[in-house]
């Protein structure tokens, strides 16, 4: 683990110098076009399953969450303008840095999910994920990166998360635990990062 931490201060402290301005470009759009806070925190468990709040740039109004589900689903009309550039080129993920500089993710790794799915898991897969730091992305960030288009076409979306994508993502985030390496992360950032510009 230590081989890991190292490798995601490589990358996260440089980035967060070279993508300062932008998160203060981000920073005050987001402030200048819609009532609210810059930053939306929410709870996530993380690695041993111990909760911890991940940072996202605001990309939906204000009290989104009491107001509809924690998934969203096509043209959410929660989501702002700006929220929906921000989530298109991922720009919205970006002070999840932050989160890795403080040791609560990594660059790499499985997701973290809100309570509420992670009671969803089966008891022989919990152990082995969260056995690791939860990541800004991973192989199921790649293979659903359309997740909120497949939803849309749910007649019931969270029932479609829950039985069919989330199963599938627990496969991937086990498999991860089984086979990580320092070059597959390198591999699946590069892959990330291909991704957002397609």
């Amino acid at each position: 683990m230590a081989a890991k931490r190292v490798f995601d201060l490589i990358f996260t402290i440089p980035g967060i110098i070279l993508f300062s301005p932008l998160f203060i470009a981000v920073a005050a759009v987001i402030r200048f076009t819609s009532p609210g806070p810059v930053f939306f925190r929410q709870l996530r468990v993380g690695r041993f399953e111990r909760p911890f709040f991940i940072y996202k740039f605001r990309t939906m109004i204000i009290d989104a969450e009491r107001l509809g589900k924690q998934i969203t689903v096509g043209e959410d009309k929660r989501i702002t303008p700006v929220g929906r550039f921000l989530r298109k080129y991922k720009i919205d993920e970006l002070p999840q840095l932050i989160n890795v500089l403080k040791g609560e993710m990594s660059l790499v790794g499985a997701r973290p999910e809100v309570p509420r799915y992670v009671a969803a898991y089966p008891p022989d897969l919990r152990a082995k994920i969260f056995s690791l730091p939860p990541g800004i992305t991973d192989k199921a960030s790649v293979e659903f990166r359309d997740e909120s288009a497949i939803l849309v076409r749910a007649a019931d979306p969270e029932k479609e998360y829950l039985e069919k994508i989330l199963p599938t993502k627990l496969a991937y985030y086990a498999q991860y635990a089984d086979t990580r390496t320092l070059w597959g992360d390198f591999i699946l950032i590069l892959r990330t990062i291909q991704c957002i510009f397609r």
